[in-house]
This record gives C-alpha cells, structure tokens and sequence, in this order.
C-alpha cells in the first residue's frame, strides 16, 4: 500500500485529491485544522486517517507525520488562505496571514517530509500554487504573491532534493468551480463572464486539479520535477485573444 499526506483534505479540493488518492491505493492521512471536514471524510472513505494539525507550526506538523509508521510516497500541499482586499488598505495581518500559511506553512509541512523521505529512498510532492501566482488578480491581496514564492520554493526544492530521489512538482488551478473560488460563481453574471474567458469554454472542476496532483505523485512522471502545471483551460494564454483587433 502507498501512502500519502493531504493538507487542507477538509476543502473541495483537498477532499477530491484525497477521494482520489484512495481510489488508487492510497493510505491517506488527511490534515486540516477544521475537525468536522476530515472527519466527515475518514468517515466517508476507508483508508482515510483524520488528523487535526497546523501546518504554521513545525511541532504541530511533526506529530500529524508522526501517524505513518510505513515510507511516504507522496506529500499534497494543498492547506491555503486568502484574505480579499485592496494592497493600500488591507490590513498588515492579512497579509502576514496568507503568507504564513500559503508559503511559510507549506515549507515547513514539505521540510518534514522531505526528510522522512529521504531516509527511506525518496518520495513525490506536489504543492497548490494559482494562476494567481503567475499573474496578479486585482484585490487579491497576499495570495498571488505568497503562491508565486511557493512556485519558486518548489524549484528550489526539486533541485536540494532531487539527489534523494524526492521529486517536487505544483499545479496552478485557474478558475475552479470549487473550494474558496466556488462563492463567486454562484454569482451567474460572474459565471458567464469569467466562462465566455475560458478557451476550453467552461469552468475547472476539483477533479481536474486532483487528477493532475496524482499524475505527477505517480509512476508515470518519474521523470518530472521542478515544475508548475497550470490547470486553467487556457486562460492565461489568452490575453490577445480577448483584445479586439483590426
């Protein structure tokens, strides 16, 4: 059996990567700090250890690694924070907050199992960057920047870590119908306008990110490290194409 750490397991998205994981084998201990979530998970699916952890501090990260007592194949940095508003009136702890977490958070939780993974031979992660990261949304906050330094940090560790045999990749989901994206498109106006940009024509589901997390933690990309998979339907190669033009 393989094994595997989801952070965030509680949202939309963390709860498809890890039903997923599952599906294919997978001892899965799922990590957030909102109990009921994963609860419900493990609950809901076999093979599901609910754990209930803060991923911004290293004692509390160690002990929900503590739980496996075999080698972890695969570490899924999904945990994440947003906190909305404009750059010249939102709050200096809003903006501390959203990097604890998102950057400071997903080092501290991938330090701790580049470690395990090392001793016993090497591993795959995967951390959940944004479209966010590569260009910025206006009133976004922290959050592009913190996913843009998780995107570089992941470079940084396929190179240290490489040599162990631990692999480390991210996916960039664009516009998702799912997890902290999913109160926006309740909004149909916000819906249509954001689809009609999508050049696949429609919105990203939570599979699709999960099916792409488990393509780079599995056999099949031995050979892939060090980069950010954008999931966006084409979005962010689409500039010009919704420009007029003579």
């Amino acid at each position: 059996m393989k094994h595997a750490i989801v952070t965030g397991a509680g949202g939309d998205i963390g709860a498809c990567i890890t039903e997923l994981a599952v599906s294919r084998g997978y001892r899965v201990v799922a990590v957030d700090v909102r109990p009921n979530q994963i609860d419900a998970l493990a609950y809901r699916l076999d093979g599901v250890v609910p754990i209930v952890a803060d991923i911004t501090d290293p004692d509390s990260v160690k002990k929900a690694f503590d739980v496996f007592d075999s080698p972890l194949d695969l570490l899924v940095n999904n945990a994440g924070l947003v906190r909305f508003g404009p750059l010249e009136s939102l709050a200096v702890k809003d903006f501390q907050d959203v990097v604890n977490v998102n950057l400071v958070g997903s080092f501290i939780v991938a330090r701790e199992a580049a470690v395990r993974m090392k001793a016993t031979g090497g591993g795959a992660i995967v951390n959940v960057t944004s479209m966010g990261g590569i260009h910025p949304a206006p009133g976004g906050g922290a959050y592009g920047a913190s996913k843009a330094g998780l995107a570089q940090m992941t470079e940084l560790m396929s190179v240290e870590w490489g040599p162990y045999g631990i692999r480390v990749n991210a996916v960039a989901p664009g516009f998702i119908d799912a997890g902290m994206s999913a109160p926006f498109f309740k909004d149909e106006a916000v819906r249509e306008k954001r689809t009609g940009g999508v050049p696949l024509g429609r919105l990203g589901t939570a599979a699709d990110v999960a099916q792409t997390v488990l393509y780079l933690g599995s056999e099949e990309a031995t050979y892939i490290t060090g980069q950010e998979i954008v999931i966006d339907g084409g979005v962010i190669n689409s500039v010009l194409a919704q420009l007029p033009r003579d």
